[in-house]
């Protein structure tokens, strides 16, 4: 928030919007009580001294009056005003932690976690630097907006030699303000970079915390950092770079209080002297007779009254700079579009996605079929793209795996898919439409997203199983379960789905949390299942439950897309999709091989036989539909499979 009055807070807060209208209002009804109490004042202590004859307070009562209601409205306004900027500041607050929170949940994945902790320094207590910039800082900058330049034209009235004097000091301050700021330029962003990364460290520490506890890591270090530590040099231990951080941030805040009292009693020391210059100016001219004791007095009661609103401003200022530097990180959030963001490489070869021509949303309340044709999708990474120019078809009906070495792009390609983050190059469609021009509730509503690592909310097992919506009855949810295997799961708590669970699903083992996300997906009714390495944290036999399951899903009708390089989940595929990525230089990291296609019969080929049961106790082969010739099945359905697994391949490795 680089500007006094940052046009984008009014924006993103209602409640600012009626403060800012109901301060303007208040500001200039404090400006006119101070004018006519210094008139009714300057007339009483002028009148008292010449005229002996009215030196009663009969005489006055008129100006007394005034006087003495002009004080009244002004306190009532001050406190009115003060009263009004602590309640907008909480709201504003709110309103704005409100609306980080939301647009921090419409980030794409990437970029979520990468801001993860900056996120949350300013929706946990950054953003309350506000209230002392709505409570203090604005009020005082409203009253240096009004109250100098009419309480000036009051005295330029009166006495143009205290006008003109008054005139040529006043920018004084605000030029030393100016050169305040630009000394104090950046502090503040430091401090709260410093809060951030302090906060990052700490976080970290108590995640990990049982296992530095385990490897006795927790307070010391290595053989070589205790024998740095013994040498004075500094120890590279988490507790001393923990103790590192607290003492820069320390530091930090220590200088930036330093500057804000210099600064303070820099304008107080100038705000004194320019008000000095004008008494003296006056006091010399009632000496020597050239000026009318009314006007003189007048001058000098409201002289202080125009410095006075600059330096509260001064005063103020610093108080505000951190919660100005918090807003700017949520405006960041908000408005994406207005902060800068780096280029990012994507291979010249990749066709250009078109940001200029945004795609009309349209509905989805038709018949769904779940075809879903990914065609030369490229995602920018952070030293190339992964993935690199995908090619793939997902049909109904089948089980399409994405396999590939880490960090080839399978888990961005079902992040494409979903529409969580936006291509380089490329386009995914469903059923013939591009997701970006799908209403994306309405696109989700089909899908059942599992990630590598399952959202799971503080709450009841039911609060997390329902995440995506109730089951459709009882019996699928049950059905489910047995899949799943979490049935034992419920059978040992006591508390059965009423079971709570902390952040992340603590409570729960990784394989309980794993079975408990996996039954939320299949127990879902949704058309198109999505899943990143489903059966990571299982045993071999709920791995082939699990996996049975999904074929199932799949003989359904239902659009399966797993990511995942397991033998036994290769087994069951239909069709193989192999992911590439590519470096910035255009060799593919993790191997120097050229990337051809593949033989089909490398991609579909026949498999070890393998059998499990489905959780309603039916057998169900998990041989590959292209092996079906060599077991007996029906040779038109086979050859139908390999048609289709060739066209995949030759699109899936264009």
């Amino acid at each position: 928030m680089a500007r006094p009055v940052d046009p984008r807070l009014w924006r993103h807060a209602r409640s600012a919007r009626t403060y800012l209208a109901l301060s303007v209002g208040l500001s200039l009804t404090t400006t006119l009580c101070i004018v006519v109490a210094a008139l009714a004042l300057a007339r009483v202590l002028a009148g008292v001294i010449t005229d002996p004859a009215r030196r009663d307070i009969g005489s006055w009562t008129t100006e007394l009056v005034v006087f003495a209601a002009a004080v009244l409205i002004r306190v009532t306004a001050t406190w009115w005003q003060s009263r009004l900027a602590h309640r907008a500041g909480a709201e504003v607050v709110a309103e704005l932690e409100t609306a980080v929170l939301t647009a921090g949940a419409h980030l794409p994945p990437r970029e979520l976690e990468s801001r993860r902790t900056e996120l949350a320094v300013v929706i946990g207590n950054g953003l309350s630097g506000l209230r002392a910039y709505l409570a203090g800082y604005l009020p005082a900058l409203l009253l240096s907006t009004l109250v100098p330049p009419i309480v000036l034209a009051v005295i330029a009235v009166h006495d143009w030699i205290s006008g003109v004097i008054i005139l040529v000091t006043l920018p004084l301050i605000p030029s030393f303000m100016i050169l305040i700021g630009l000394l104090t330029q950046g502090r503040a962003n430091e401090t709260l970079a410093a809060t951030t990364r302090l906060s990052d460290q700490l976080l970290d520490l108590f995640a990990g915390m049982p296992t530095l506890r385990a490897l006795g890591r927790e307070t010391a270090g290595t053989t070589a950092e205790l024998d740095q530590t013994a040498a004075g040099q500094p120890a590279r231990t988490m507790q001393h770079r923990v103790r590192e951080l607290g003492d820069s941030l320390h530091k930090r805040t220590m200088s930036a209080l330093r500057m804000a009292f210099l600064s303070s009693m820099v304008l107080e020391m100038l705000a004194t002297l320019c008000v000095a210059l004008v008494a003296v100016s006056i006091g010399l001219r009632l000496v020597f007779g050239d000026m009318g004791l009314y006007a003189g007095v007048l001058a000098l009661i409201l002289a202080p009254e125009v410095y006075l609103p600059l330096r509260a401003v001064g005063e103020r200022f610093h108080a505000a700079q951190d919660g100005m530097a918090a807003a700017e990180k949520a405006f960041a959030v908000l408005d994406p579009n207005t902060a800068p963001t780096p280029p990012r490489q994507v291979p010249a070869t990749a066709p250009q996605a078109d940001p200029q021509r945004p795609e009309p949303v349209v509905s989805t309340d038709r018949e769904f079929h779940g075809r879903i044709e990914i065609r030369d999708l490229t995602v920018a990474a952070r030293d190339g793209a992964a993935p690199d120019n995908l090619s793939a078809i997902l049909r109904p009906g089948a089980v399409t795996v994405l396999t590939g070495p880490n960090g080839s792009g399978k888990s961005t390609a079902l992040q494409a898919i979903l529409g969580l983050i936006t291509p380089d190059a490329g386009a995914v469609t469903v059923d013939g439409t591009p997701v970006p021009a799908l209403a994306p509730e309405q696109w989700w509503s089909h899908v059942a997203w599992l990630p590598q690592r399952p959202v799971l909310v503080p709450g009841t097992l039911r609060d997390n199983l329902e995440l995506l919506g109730p089951p459709a009855d009882d019996t699928q949810l049950d059905e489910a379960c047995r899949a799943t295997g979490f049935d034992t799961v419920l059978a040992e708590l006591p508390a059965g789905w009423k079971t709570m669970v902390g952040a992340s699903g603590t409570g729960l083992s990784l394989g309980q949390r794993q079975r408990l996300a996996l039954t939320r997906t299949l127990a879902a009714d949704r058309r198109i299942l999505l899943l990143d390495e489903p059966t990571a944290h299982l045993d071999s036999e709920a791995e082939d439950r699990v996996l049975a399951a999904l074929v199932a899903r799949a003989h359904a009708g239902s659009t399966v897309v797993i990511v995942g390089h397991r033998p036994s989940i290769l087994a069951i595929a239909d069709h193989m999709v192999p992911v590439q990525a590519t470096a910035s230089g255009g060799e593919e990291p993790h191997s120097g091989v050229r990337r051809v296609a593949p033989p089909v019969s490398a991609t579909v080929g026949p498999r070890p036989a393998a059998t499990t049961k489905d959780a309603a106790g039916r057998e169900l082969s998990l041989i590959p539909r292209a092996a079906a010739k060599s077991t007996g099945t029906d040779s038109t359905v086979e050859r139908r499979v390999t048609s289709e697994r060739r066209s995949d391949t030759e699109v899936g490795v264009r």
